[in-house]
């Protein structure tokens, strides 16, 4: 073999190597770790818009329970080919309340509750009039845009099992990169 095909050769077997380490490494991360999700829609309008690429960690629902305020990706119940991204407002064996615009928690059944105050909203206008206890493994998600918004006032509570992951950086736009963090209520 001539020095120069040794040297192609060479070349390309380090190619190759440096190619394989990398999906070895790659692959499992995104599809175990990291997913990418873009936003289609308007149902989470003013915080995130149509286009805005957003970084989602899959793994640590592993270890913790999902929280008031997160903002998730999920399969939806009703077509689990489509990925829909909505803000946790109930949690697991709480009662949600919707009586004239107004969201009240109540957290155990002899609980009085707490009216939800949304300061990451502009306005708040969650249409609709609905009390839903939720079980043990079952959530209750609304879009940021109530009237735009497909959520669980019109398909139920969201079982833990749809859940893919928490939004946790905005990566798109450049101007509005940022870490996602879940609201104090």
């Amino acid at each position: 073999m001539t020095t120069r095909l040794r040297a192609v050769f060479d070349f390309i077997w380090d190619i190759s190597k440096i190619i394989v380490v990398s999906l070895i490494i790659i692959i499992p991360i995104r599809y175990y770790v990291v997913q990418p999700f873009f936003v289609r829609g308007a149902s989470m309008e003013p915080n995130y818009h149509q286009g805005d690429y957003l970084l989602v960690d899959e793994i640590s629902y592993r270890f913790n329970s999902p929280q008031r305020g997160e903002v998730i990706i999920f399969r939806f119940p009703g077509n689990p080919s489509q990925f829909y991204i909505k803000r946790i407002i109930g949690l697991p064996g709480e009662t949600v309340t919707i009586d004239e615009g107004t969201v009240i928690i109540k957290e155990s059944e002899d609980g009085q509750g707490f009216e939800l105050k949304e300061d990451y909203l502009d306005t708040v206008d969650t249409s609709g009039n609905l009390e839903i206890t939720l079980s043990d493994s079952e959530y209750f998600v609304l879009g940021d845009n109530r009237s735009a918004s497909h959520d669980s006032r019109r398909w139920g509570p969201l079982g833990e099992n749809f859940i893919i992951g928490k939004v946790f950086l905005r990566a798109w736009p450049f101007d509005q990169f940022d870490l996602i963090e879940a609201p104090n209520y």
